[in-house]
C-alpha cells in the first residue's frame, strides 16, 4: 500500500470556509476603519482651509477673504496644495464661498455617504469647525466637533 501524504477534499474546503467567516467578519471593520479615516483627514483638511483663510486675508488679500479653493491653491496664493486645490480629498469634496469678501464658508460633504465619510463638516472666519450628520450639508446651527 502507498503512503500518500496531502490534505483531502474535506479538508481544504473547511480551511476555505473559516477562511470565508473571517473575512466576512473583517471587511466590514476595515469600511468602518477606512470612513473613519476619510472623516479625519477632512476635519484636517478643513482646519488648513480656515488657517489658509486667515493668512490669505493677513497679508495677501488686505482683509478679504479667497472666494475660492483655486485662490488658495499652488497657481495662486500657494497656501494649499494641488489635491486640496482641485476640491476632492480623501472621499470628500471641499468648497470655499467668500460672501462680499468679509466672511467665508468652508464647506465638506462625504462622496459617498455611508462609505467614504458619514459626516457633513462646515467652518467659517469664527474657526469653529461643525458637523452634520444625514444627508444634508452642515451649516453654523449645527454642533461643533467635540460636543
Amino acid at each position: 500500500m502507498r503512503n500518500e501524504k496531502g490534505f483531502s477534499l474535506i479538508e481544504l474546503l473547511i480551511v476555505v470556509a473559516i477562511i470565508g467567516i473571517i473575512a466576512a467578519i473583517a471587511v466590514p471593520n476595515l469600511l468602518q476603519s477606512k470612513a473613519a479615516a476619510n472623516e479625519a483627514s477632512a476635519i484636517s483638511a478643513v482646519r488648513n482651509l480656515v488657517t489658509s483663510e486667515i493668512t490669505y486675508s493677513a497679508t495677501l488679500g488686505s482683509g478679504s477673504y479667497a472666494d475660492s479653493l483655486d485662490v488658495l491653491g499652488p497657481n495662486n496664493a500657494r497656501l494649499i496644495d494641488s489635491v486640496l486645490a482641485a476640491g476632492t480629498k480623501d472621499g470628500y469634496i471641499f468648497a470655499v464661498t467668500s460672501t462680499s469678501n468679509s466672511t467665508f464658508e468652508i464647506t465638506a460633504g462625504p462622496i459617498s455617504l455611508g462609505s467614504t465619510g458619514s459626516r457633513y463638516f462646515f467652518a467659517d472666519e469664527s474657526g469653529v469647525i461643525r458637523y452634520a450628520t444625514g444627508s444634508g450639508p452642515a451649516d453654523v446651527a449645527d454642533n461643533p466637533l467635540g460636543m
